[in-house]
Parts: structure tokens; sequence; C-alpha cells
């Protein structure tokens, strides 16, 4: 099997992630913050290491501000639906369902109202188009980092400039660059930051995080109710960070996990992007090379991400020939991005979308040109 549906997320799970995950399910496994004997203790204390690699790793002052959720979509949740109040957001039509449908849901209920931004046709936003949107009542401006189709690439560090210059509260969707790229929520602006450690960091499925800097914690409220380990007196749900925020008991071998990767990738994140980067260049050649292939990538797009189409094949179609005849795993279809492919004009027939991973080879992506290219010649 050739696993090319990285993005989705990463099959590969580095020895040391294992490890962690597996001593904490067999030492750890005690509630981390309802108890103060030694085994909560000692799940408590993982906790607090884990929030600390992920505030000095991406860059956010104050391990307070790192939130544990469920998965990247209960991260943009909160992001979205706890800062909601009457109001304009700006956003792109790059953006995943888990940014689209709190939108539309806050949109259809009449509490806000947003606006989606169309890429430039190098394939990403720009400031600039985000600046145009901005209306007086705008308090949100929520941005895909890496396009989880076509892997553009928007510019969030300009668009943190306007957002603080404008007083705008600056959400990022890290899902598909969190580990792929280098983020400084300091020094790019960034309010909040979500991210999926199961994919980029090569964490495992189970935990999500959202990062929340000084300005945005003013403005986030809880959006799930339950016991926090504090305040238990109260009928009132806590405010207080992260507590607040994480109702409910914890996946603490997941976080160990998480906190094992984030070790792992400050060794070794520079060589595994090159690696990346490598194979996104060969890819993309050979598929360039293939009479009817149609490329929906920018060029600049090196992190392993690149979507395309073969003729007029439904792209469901070119995915499960690519598995069932070449054993090749990628993802056909909308990938929860219906706007994007909207924009793209692929709404009918969606897109083949390959993301790759430093543990893919130079021998895999050929196989996969070829396999490609047979499939282009069938017609």
């Amino acid at each position: 099997m050739i696993y090319f549906d990285n993005s989705a997320s990463t099959i590969f799970k580095p020895r040391e992630v294992v490890c962690a995950v597996s001593n904490a399910l067999a030492f750890l496994s005690a509630n981390p913050g309802r108890s103060g004997h030694s085994a909560a203790m000692r799940a408590a204390a993982l906790v607090a290491r884990a929030r600390r690699k992920c505030a000095d790793y991406f860059g956010l002052k104050g391990s307070d501000g790192v939130i544990f959720t469920d998965n990247c979509t209960g991260a943009l949740n909160l992001a979205i639906l706890g800062t909601a109040r009457r109001g304009h957001i700006v956003t792109t039509a790059l953006e995943h369902n888990s940014v689209l449908r709190p939108l539309y849901a806050l949109k259809t209920r009449g509490e806000a109202s947003f606006t989606a931004v169309n890429p430039v046709c190098g394939g990403a936003v720009t400031a600039e188009a985000v600046e145009r949107a901005i209306r007086p009542d705008t308090y949100l401006v929520a941005v895909n980092h890496v396009s989880n189709i076509t892997g553009a690439i928007a510019p969030v560090a300009e668009i943190g400039r306007l957002c603080r210059r404008r007083g705008l509260l600056f959400l990022v969707d890290g899902a598909q660059s969190g580990g792929y790229v280098d983020i400084d929520m300091d020094e790019t602006n960034i309010d909040m930051l979500a991210i999926a450690p199961h994919k980029g960091l090569h964490a495992v499925q189970g935990v999500g995080v959202l990062l929340v800097g000084k300005r945005a914690k003013a403005a986030l409220r809880p959006i799930r109710y339950g016991g926090t380990g504090t305040s238990s007196d109260s009928l009132t749900q806590p405010t207080d960070f992260p507590d607040g925020f994480e109702s409910g008991t914890l996946p603490t071998p997941a976080i160990a996990g998480l906190c094992a990767a984030i070790c792992r990738a400050e060794k070794h994140a520079l060589f595994e992007r090159e690696t990346v980067a490598a194979l996104s260049r060969r890819l993309r050649r050979g598929l360039a090379a293939i009479d009817g292939v149609k490329i929906l990538s920018p060029e600049n797009a090196l992190n392993g991400i690149a979507a395309f189409n073969v003729r007029d094949y439904e792209s469901g179609d070119v995915a499960d020939i690519l598995s069932s005849e070449y054993d090749v795993c990628v993802r056909g279809g909308l990938h929860c991005a219906p706007l994007a492919h909207k924009y793209l004009g692929t709404l009918s027939v969606g897109a083949v979308r390959v993301s790759l991973g430093f543990d893919n080879t130079s021998g895999e992506v050929d196989f996969f040109i070829r396999a490609v290219s047979e499939i282009a010649a069938k017609r």
C-alpha cells in the first residue's frame, strides 16, 4: 500500500509517540486535575507539561491559553461560537466546513453575518482582499493557513498585522500547517490558533488544540458545560483558563502523544519539511507531464498537498481506481470545502487530492505518476 492521504491523518506515528501513548495508558490513566492523590497529580503534571510544550512551539505567551479539545473541529467551533456576537466575520472561500458550518449556523440564527473572500489567481487570499471585506461591525477574521485541497498558503503575517491595526480578532485554522510550517502566534499577531496534532505533528487522533492569546481571552466564552474540577460549588460554568473550557475528562494518552510529538518535531521538523518539499516538486513535475491532467494547486505549494483532475473523470472514480487497481490511498470528492470547489469550478466533479508525508519515497511518487498516466490514457 502507498499512503498519500496525510492531509486526512498521517499514518506514520513515530516510536516516541507510540511509547508515550502506551506509557500513559499503562501508568497515567487517572483523571488529571480531578483529585489530589498521587496518580491524578502525575497525570496532571503530564498535561501541564504538554501545555507548556504547545505554547512554546507555537509562540503563545502563557500556557494557560492552551485549551485541549476533542479535535481541531472542536477547537474551531470553540473559537467561532465562543467569541460570537452581533456583527460581521470575514473568512475565505478556501475554508473547511469546520469553519463554514459554525459561521452558517450563526448566520441562520441571525446572530452574525459573514463574507467569504475568494483567492486571487495565485491560489491564496490576500490581505488586501480581506481588508476590502471588512465592515464597521466586523469583529473576527478567520483564515485557513494552508488549504486542505490545494495546499495554497495564506499570508497570515500580513493578515495578522491588518487585524491588529484594525482591532479585529484573528483566528487561524492550522489543521494543515501545524507541524509542517513554522508558526509564531506572537510574531504574526494570531489571536487564536486551532491545531490538528494527528496530522503534521504525527500525534494520535483524539485531541485537538486551541491556543488563545491575551486579546482573545477577553472575548472567549465556554460553549460546553460540565465538570471542570474548579468552582464545584457553583452551577455557573467557570470562565477561567484553561479549566473553564475543558469540561469533562481529558484524553491523557492522546495528550501524552502530543507532548512527545512536539519534542520530536523540535529535532526533526526541518529535515521532514525539506523531504516533503522535494517530493512535492517531483510529484508536480510528473503530473504536469501527463496529457489530460489538470493541476489545481499553485506552483509554490510545496507542503505535500496537490489537487488535480483527470480529463472529465469524476474524482471519486479516479480515487477508487487508484485504490482498487494500484493500492494507492488518495482522496477524491469535495474534501468538506464546498466554497473552495465552487471557486475552482469543480463542485460537480470534485478533485483528486494527494497529500504526501516525509515517510513517502520518490519511488512511490514515480509509481503514482505511472498509475495516473495509465488512467489518463484509457480515454
